[in-house]
């Protein structure tokens, strides 16, 4: 998928990436909307977040909270 303007495989990237962009918003809500126009959905756990790729739903890691 895409972070930062370029086609990554690399969670790390897409980490860094998610976090660049919950720094941005006010809220989880708008974090998560934000990322799903990215292509990438977030679903909160205890943990933290959950990251997968949409349309699929494929999970490609975990953010802690």
């Amino acid at each position: 998928m895409f972070a930062e303007n370029r086609l990554t495989e690399n969670f790390d990237e897409i980490r860094h990436f998610a976090l660049k962009e919950r720094s941005k918003v006010v809220s989880d809500a708008e974090w998560r909307f934000r990322m799903r126009g990215y292509g990438y959905n977030l679903r909160p756990t205890e943990a933290g977040y959950e990251v997968a790729r949409l349309p699929h739903m494929s999970v490609i890691g975990h953010i802690d909270a």
